[in-house]
């Protein structure tokens, strides 16, 4: 897979038809199915389980990024990775045992992502940035589709670009919140290699690949 890469959130999707939203990310290039599990506790929100995840998982082989909004998240690994995660990516700010958690999904033969909020400072993840495959920057606060970018997250993007290079590690930088037509090109400026979109992809405002400032206004 090359990147920068596409990533397709479903939480925009039309729920009632989850075959032609796969149909859409495949012939839209995205690289990647981002799908936001939401339990109405960690965010008030809640979406769907591993049953639809493992419903669309005959629908298509591209990667599946789970995305656990989910208190103890611990509990959910396994099940969710017999549904058909490829990725599974749990949020720092729910539970103690982050890299613990990291082992679960690596023993599970998946990749493991850890993502961070808007207000948590990349230095929290010193300990466990050389065992993770991703790290989510939230650009918005977790739990609704549809809001606009808080600029100042790319700065962590570029920080944990830094981190890598200078420490030789391999975890993919993923950003997730407010990626539309007027932000995608900061977002890709800042050296992110994976970019969730939602609602302006399934709209069809955002267009793939992006490759200049000119074009991604068309």
């Amino acid at each position: 897979m090359k990147y920068p890469v596409l990533a397709p959130s479903l939480l925009s999707a039309d729920f009632s038809g989850l075959d032609k939203a796969m149909e859409q990310i495949e012939k839209n290039n995205g690289s990647v199915v981002h799908i936001d599990v939401m339990d109405g506790q960690f965010v008030p929100e809640i979406t769907y389980g591993q049953p639809v995840v493992r419903s669309i998982r005959k629908l298509t082989k591209l990667p599946f990024d789970v995305h656990l909004m989910v208190e103890n998240p611990e509990n959910q690994i396994e099940s969710f990775a017999k549904a058909g995660a490829d990725w599974i990516t749990f949020h720092y700010e729910a539970t103690a045992h982050s890299h613990r958690l990291i082992q679960m999904i690596h023993e599970c033969g998946k990749k493991a992502g850890v993502a961070i909020c808007p207000g948590t400072p990349v230095s929290v993840l010193s300990e466990i940035l050389e065992s993770a495959d991703i790290i989510l920057v939230m650009t918005v606060n977790p739990g609704w589709g549809g809001q606009k970018i808080i600029p100042s997250c790319l700065q962590k993007v570029m920080e944990l670009k830094k981190i890598r290079e200078a420490k030789g590690y391999n975890y993919l930088i993923s950003v997730d919140g407010g990626v539309n037509p007027e932000t995608v090109q900061a977002v890709l400026d800042s050296g992110v290699d994976v970019v969730v979109s939602g609602s302006s992809f399934f709209n069809g405002s955002l267009k793939w690949p992006v490759s200049s400032s000119e074009n991604i206004q068309n």
